[in-house]
């Protein structure tokens, strides 16, 4: 089947939001979203603005990995989030409404199975289908514009490179061919209600993320900067922190690579 460019029109029908993705910037081709959308232009500032690419050259995941997507076979696309209201508490807690939506949309939609592994992956089977790059503008200590950068595999069958986590995507494991645009309209249309609820209900949207993470309660191992750790995965608590019981110490990791031991 030809790669066909995507359908702003039959998207547009599809989305049931009030806010996010109404103003919604398309690009055939563009570097990256995420710095395309941090950009302070003048279209740029409404909240939940969405920018979409069927092409992105500079794709990127955490720790600048290379983010491969080919063209016109995904969605690679940005959000704005501007209005500090979700900005006031700890911004990590919008990479759960992110990876959240876009379980629940596969869930929805497909019947498949999803797994989320902490801290922005999706995952089916034990393979990679979607991650998440959050990325902001602060003024002090205060931020100003975050976006938050998702790529989730849809048609894709081949995937270059090496991977700490093998790839996989929707089309690979339904066979079939997916429509692209009823999916990214799913997606925010289960990001919007997800992201007020993490504000007036901050733990109920991290109970239903942990229902889907089957990596708390195991033995891991947590590599960041500050080099590896070990323990049991006790919980994330109400910041989005993962919370490691280490050798009979407790410790709060707010970011790292995470694998069972």
């Amino acid at each position: 089947m030809e790669n066909k460019s995507f359908n702003i029109e039959n998207f547009d029908i599809k989305l049931d939001t009030n806010i996010i993705g109404r103003n919604f910037i398309y690009a055939e081709e563009i570097g990256s979203t995420n710095k395309e959308l941090l950009n302070q232009k003048e279209f740029y500032h409404h909240h939940g603005s969405v920018f979409f690419t069927d092409s992105q050259t500079k794709g990127r995941g955490r720790k600048d990995n290379i983010w491969y997507s080919e063209k016109e076979m995904n969605l690679t696309f940005s959000i704005l989030i501007n209005e500090q209201r979700y900005l006031k508490k700890n911004a990590s807690l919008l990479n759960y409404c992110s990876s959240l939506a876009i379980a629940l949309s596969i869930e929805n939609l497909y019947q498949l199975h999803t797994e989320l592994k902490w801290p922005n992956d999706v995952l089916i089977n034990g393979h990679k289908v979607a991650g998440i790059l959050m990325e902001s503008i602060s003024i002090g200590s205060k931020i100003e514009r975050l976006v938050i950068g998702l790529g989730i595999n849809v048609n894709q069958n081949l995937f270059q490179g090496k991977f700490k986590i093998a790839p996989t995507s929707l089309k690979k494991e339904l066979g079939y061919t997916i429509e692209r645009e009823k999916l990214l309209a799913e997606i925010l249309n289960n990001f919007e209600p997800i992201l007020d609820k993490v504000i007036s209900s901050t733990n109920e949207v991290l109970n239903e993320w942990k229902s889907r993470c089957p990596m708390i309660g195991e033995r891991i191992t947590v590599v960041n900067d500050s080099g590896m750790k070990d323990g049991i995965f006790e919980d994330i608590d109400e910041n989005g922190f993962l919370v490691l019981r280490s050798h009979n110490k407790i410790l709060t990791l707010h970011f790292g690579e995470v694998n069972i031991l």
